[in-house]
């Protein structure tokens, strides 16, 4: 999974818990903060939750019998329970190479106890597309999902792929107060209904946790808690803060926020803010924001933080644990976040980290579960976790405000809130499937393949680094995981090991936009640069085509984007051109090929979602990358470039050599399993019928073939 982090102001969340109003508010009305969230205050989701309860006990019998109805047209099932651990990321090279060395005894048992093999990924192999293709077993044209992000064609603007949010256009005015008259509209673009949902159709119970491109949650006979696309308490998809009072007019290039500290004459005290969501019960939506006091004991390494009224120890070097924060938008009505804190420096200077605001999962702002009661059912039974969809703070990481210990700490914590929430779900199914995504694999080797291979732009003066080994471990920690899970399976329950993709290095990056502005496909506004992010000097008059997102490509189509010019008689002609000049493009400072293909995506999928597709994927060779600049939209700088980034290994290449892995505790008699095979596999598993636009074949033979 890449984690590219779109800006606060592309990303902007609406509010979607409803809060009723009463008094002179007319049932109509609801808290609905423009860009922030729902303002739901802890009496009203305490409330809300018990009326659910009760309800869904009141119709449980009708819901029974429905069921019931329902599975008369099904055939008996082979399994009594499926479960699927999906460690995303988890490259077959890397898990070859440590079975052959006797490192991962429980994959090698897994796999001589059914099956083992290469799990072939989508076009493009990111995790987005991936997991949609897991779920629905198709093919991205008919689930919609291409990229992280997709352009408006209407401003050429990123936007979020996976998920439509609305805004409140209508208010009643009270004085300086304005409330809101509506609900918002939070839609998940992702389509196609994935295999739970079929299950559930069908009477058949799933929990599903943390599997990307469910937010918002699917609605379905089970439970599901959200995972990519799930934004934090600020709408974006995850934005740290640094309060320090070393001086800097820089700004980080993405993920970040920096907040300078003055002292009032006592250079071991300071007063500043947190701020948080928007306030739109006030004109001009200021945002909401929490005091927060400081005090120093430089000589113990410790500060000590007064917010909400609460008193925290914090230690130098150490991350905090979770510290809930409460920001109020008018008497009575509340959001809640919660966020961990580390002291990075204490000396002549002092700095303080504070990990993305995520959505409190024991009242959460937005709809990040379903039942809309389930994460707090999960919170009261384990305590506080990340809900933010990229919970691991890569891009702290990135900037160098937080080191390599930190980020791991942050890693396996997150891992462990996700063990625990899945051993707590298999124990309590009796029949049905468990889905799992563990998402650490992915960000450990984004962030630390740097140290697995000599030279590594990114490790130079690092080559004796305390992690070096922090990969390996990881596959080590991943293999106990699976062990733990072989013990716990019975007779009738059909186990599967999954990643979406797997792995490579990122060397060296490309600027997609600086070789057409180049080659004559992509012309500047007069006087531009090509400074500015997200092609705002674009001149769309006499472009014909352009690059947005991780591996997608665009025609500036007439008839299609705003200011097209491409005729629909000339497309043909224009891929094959630009598919024949960019295909085994060379690096002329390495010899080596950085484009191994580019993909006409016409010719890769069809269904009725393909109109939103890129005009073609860039299929990088291992070692390449679309460079940094190049993600945000900037013509400028520089054609090939080093990356001398944490973000040091990637999946964002040709998908043909980046295929996951598949270990599964039955033998398959099909050849090459891909992963849009998984779905209608499950489905008949569980003697379901596979819907005809399903894509994928059958893993296992039919009874009596």
């Amino acid at each position: 999974m890449h984690d590219f982090r779109a800006r606060p102001a592309l990303l902007s969340i609406a509010l979607c818990g409803v809060l009723l109003l009463a008094g002179a508010v007319s049932a109509e009305a609801y808290v609905g903060p423009g860009a922030g969230f729902a303002l739901v205050s802890s009496c009203l989701v305490v409330f809300v939750t018990a009326i659910i309860a009760l309800v869904t006990v009141l119709i449980w019998p009708f819901r029974w019998l429905y069921r019931k109805i329902r599975r008369r047209g099904s055939e008996k099932p082979r399994i009594k329970r499926f479960i699927m651990v999906g460690l995303d990321g988890q490259d077959p090279r890397l898990t070859d190479k440590f079975m052959k060395e006797g490192k991962l005894p429980n994959f090698e048992k897994l796999a001589a106890a059914g099956c083992y093999e290469r799990l072939e990924t989508t076009y493009p192999s990111v995790s987005p597309v991936a997991w949609s293709s897991f779920g629905t077993g198709t093919h991205p044209a008919k689930h919609n999902i291409f990229d992280f992000l997709s352009r408006d064609p209407k401003t050429y603007l990123p936007q979020m792929s996976s998920t439509e949010i609305g805004t409140v256009h209508k208010f009643l005015k009270l004085g300086k107060l304005r409330l809101p008259m509506h609900k918002p509209e939070l839609r998940l673009l992702r389509k196609s209904k994935p295999f739970w949902t079929l299950l559930g159709e069908a009477g058949i119970w799933s929990t599903v946790l943390r599997v990307p491109i469910t937010f918002p949650p699917d609605r379905f006979y089970g439970a599901e808690l959200s995972a990519m696309a799930a934004p934090d308490l600020l709408g974006t998809q995850g934005t740290f803060l640094l309060y320090s009072t070393r001086k800097s007019g820089e700004k980080f290039q993405e993920g970040g926020m920096r907040i300078p500290l003055e002292s009032n004459g006592n250079p071991d005290r300071f007063e500043t803010v947190i701020e948080g969501p928007e306030n739109i019960f006030y004109d001009g939506s200021p945002p909401m924001a929490i005091p927060v006091a400081i005090e120093l004991d430089r000589a113990a390494g410790t500060a000590r933080l007064a917010v909400n009224g609460d008193s925290h120890e914090l230690v130098a070097g150490e991350l905090s644990d979770w510290i809930k924060l409460t920001f109020k938008a008018v008497p009575g009505v509340k959001v809640m976040g919660i966020c961990r804190m580390q002291v990075t420096e204490i000396g002549e200077h002092f700095s303080l980290y504070v990990t993305p605001i995520a959505l409190d999962p024991e009242k959460p702002a937005m709809p990040v579960s379903h039942p809309t009661y389930y994460s707090t059912y999960l919170a009261k039974q384990q305590g506080p976790f990340s809900t933010l969809g990229l919970a691991e703070d890569t891009w702290a990481l990135n900037e160098d405000v937080v080191g390599d210990e930190t980020f791991l700490t942050q890693a396996y914590d997150i891992d462990r809130e996700r063990q625990e929430m899945f051993f707590n779900s298999l124990d309590r199914l009796k029949k049905g499937s468990l889905v799992c995504v563990f998402d650490g694999t992915d960000r450990i080797q984004h962030m630390f393949w740097r140290y697995m291979e000599e030279g590594h732009p990114a490790a130079r003066g690092k080559e004796n680094a305390e992690h070096k080994n922090a990969i390996e471990e990881l596959y080590r920690h991943n293999d106990k995981l699976v062990g733990k899970v072989l013990g716990k399976l019975k007779k009738g329950d059909l186990l599967m090991v999954i990643s979406d993709h797997g792995f490579t290095s990122f060397r060296r990056g490309i600027n997609l936009n600086t070789w057409l502005h180049e080659n004559g496909y992509l012309t500047l506004k007069e006087g531009a640069d090509g400074g500015a992010e997200w092609l705002r000097e674009v001149d769309w008059s006499k472009t014909r085509a352009y690059a947005l997102g991780l591996c997608g490509m665009y025609l500036n189509v007439k008839g299609r984007e705003a200011e097209g010019i491409v005729e629909q008689e000339k497309i043909a002609g224009l891929k094959k051109e630009l598919i024949e000049k960019m295909s085994g493009l060379v690096d002329p400072e390495t010899g080596e090929v950085g484009i191994n293909e580019l993909f006409d995506t016409r010719a890769l999928y069809q269904g009725p979602y393909l109109t939103n597709a890129p005009d073609f994927i860039v299929g990088y060779n291992h070692g390449y990358r679309i460079s940094w600049d190049g993600a945000t939209g900037v013509v400028a700088g520089p054609l090939w470039e080093d990356n001398v980034k944490a973000w040091s290994g990637d999946h964002g290449v040709d998908p043909r050599l980046v295929p996951g892995v598949f270990f599964c505790n039955r033998e398959i008699e099909a050849s090459d399993p891909a992963i849009i095979d998984i779905a209608p596999s499950v489905l008949r598993l569980f003697g379901q019928k596979v819907p005809a636009h399903m894509d994928g074949k059958l893993l296992f033979a039919e009874e009596g073939s």
